[in-house]
């Protein structure tokens, strides 16, 4: 038997499974966490449990640490510094006219990179854009591309029924969807 802790990065995000190592936590606590796009802040959202090893994907990483007043104080600066930069690079793509939608962007906690999540019909050239950016922020430039569901979920919008999007307030990841149910629908 494995202890492991759910965290969740965004609100309505999949939910990521991580060994708590030596700190206690409980449901609803911040921790700070190592990803692949570096450190992260989540929310525990499945309070420690014992789950069979099969049933994990392993190397299961560790938790790096309960988050701290400091770590709070830094998302927050962190989420002031993204609608800057979300401002700057509507002007250098306005600038270099090209065909695309920015959705979001994200910084990593620790500041390392920044991804930008745009919505374009084909393929875009945005080497260049790239490098505007990099000049600004002086750090690791992502731009990501992503589909309509995602702009939605980003987004936040209202669904044909007058509510938040199901996908925006609690469905962690899209089901595919065939044709036929599409023709159904």
């Amino acid at each position: 038997m494995t202890t492991i802790v759910g965290v969740r990065f965004k609100k309505a995000g999949k939910i990521y499974y991580f060994a708590p190592g030596g700190a206690s936590l409980n449901l609803g606590d911040g921790v700070i966490v190592e990803t692949a796009r570096g450190l992260e802040f989540g929310d525990v959202v499945i309070a420690p449990r014992q789950v069979d090893e099969e049933s994990v994907i392993q190397p299961l990483k560790s938790v790096i640490r309960k988050a701290t007043p400091k770590d709070y104080k830094q998302v927050e600066k962190n989420k002031q510094r993204e609608e800057k930069a979300f401002e700057i690079c509507l002007e250098k793509i306005a600038n270099r006219k090209l065909p695309m939608k920015l959705i979001n962007v994200e910084y990593t906690f620790d500041m390392n990179k920044i991804i930008f999540f745009f919505t374009a019909d084909g393929r875009i050239d945005f080497r260049d854009l790239v490098k505007d950016l990099a000049t600004v922020f002086r750090t690791r430039i992502e731009l990501r591309q992503v589909g309509v569901r995602d702009e939605a979920k980003i987004l936040n919008s209202i669904g044909a029924c007058g509510r938040a999007l199901c996908c925006a307030t609690f469905l962690g990841d899209f089901s595919p969807v065939s044709i036929r149910m599409a023709k159904d629908q």
